[in-house]
């Protein structure tokens, strides 16, 4: 037995000398989990913040894309760090239930109002959104909204109210899969050759693909901001606070706000969001 012993001693030192020690178990590189609207993910803006974040810090960004009521949704569980949305409603709702701690301004970009060339409402130029809404639902010229209660949703639904109109009617349809987000929605709606409210990073992103025409645009009303909230820790302790907080802190500083700036202009020729932290702005 004693002989067997030595042996298996001299076998593993052997083994040692050959192979080297045998490394310890790397420990896992710290995650964040973002739960995002999913316009900007389409876009891309979203991955190239994230890649340009892990890169500089070594902390991953795991997102998960959904409309902006449902990413508040997600992040009212405690299984996310972070939130990146757009309607300025529900947000407000969100911290003050005391499930974000508080709104971080990060960029914006502005919807429009697109429709077929041929323009049976006559919309064309108008510089007033809410007019251009009510005389749509005047003609009963087919519109498509996404009905998911996302951002883009609920920009929809504000301009409707400032035009003194609930929309109903077979020309008003619920495009049933809006929930997979903006691009889709307006695939769909390209389609049917219908109107809808769409954010401008959609709309140049697709351009190639689609036939519809921006009709309405620059009114105040149609301004798109997007901004992150971090979960309360006090809230749910199991978050990733800290980090989150350090990836809001880089969002907010001169070399993301600058991505945000420059995002877009050399495949495009133009920007397809413009950033709105306070660094961003001196840009």
């Amino acid at each position: 037995m004693k002989k067997f012993f030595l042996a298996m001693c001299f076998a593993a030192a052997a083994l040692t000398l050959i192979c080297g020690p045998v490394p310890a178990d790397e420990p896992s590189p710290k995650k964040i989990m973002l739960a995002s609207t999913i316009g900007p993910i389409d876009a891309g803006i979203v991955g190239a913040l994230e890649s340009a974040f892990t890169k500089k810090t070594g902390i991953v960004v795991e997102h998960t894309g959904a409309g902006t009521g449902q990413a508040l949704k997600l992040a009212e569980t405690g299984n996310y760090d972070l939130v990146l949305v757009h309607a300025k409603a529900l947000e407000e709702k969100f911290v003050a239930a005391g499930f974000g701690t508080k709104r971080y301004d990060l960029m914006y970009n502005d919807f429009v109002i697109l429709g077929p060339a041929a323009d049976p409402a006559k919309i064309r130029g108008m510089k007033d959104a809410a007019a251009a809404l009510r005389r749509i639902a005047e003609t009963q010229a087919a519109f498509i909204t996404r009905g998911d209660k996302s951002g883009t949703h609920v920009k929809e639904l504000e301009v409707w109210k400032k035009a003194g109109i609930d929309p109903k009617g077979a020309w008003y349809a619920v495009f049933p899969e809006g929930a997979k987000g903006n691009a889709a929605t307006l695939a769909y709606t390209n389609d049917k050759q219908a109107y809808t409210i769409m954010d401008r990073a959609t709309c140049i992103t697709l351009k190639a693909k689609i036939s519809l025409q921006t009709l309405v645009e620059r009114d105040d009303i149609l301004l798109n901001y997007i901004t992150l909230i971090p979960v309360n820790p006090a809230k749910f302790p199991q978050v990733r606070h800290a980090e989150a907080m350090q990836f809001v802190d880089w969002l907010q500083g001169r070399e993301a706000q600058t991505i945000i700036r420059d995002f877009g202009k050399d495949q495009y020729d133009e920007p397809l969001f413009f950033p709105n932290a306070p660094e961003g702005k001196k840009l």
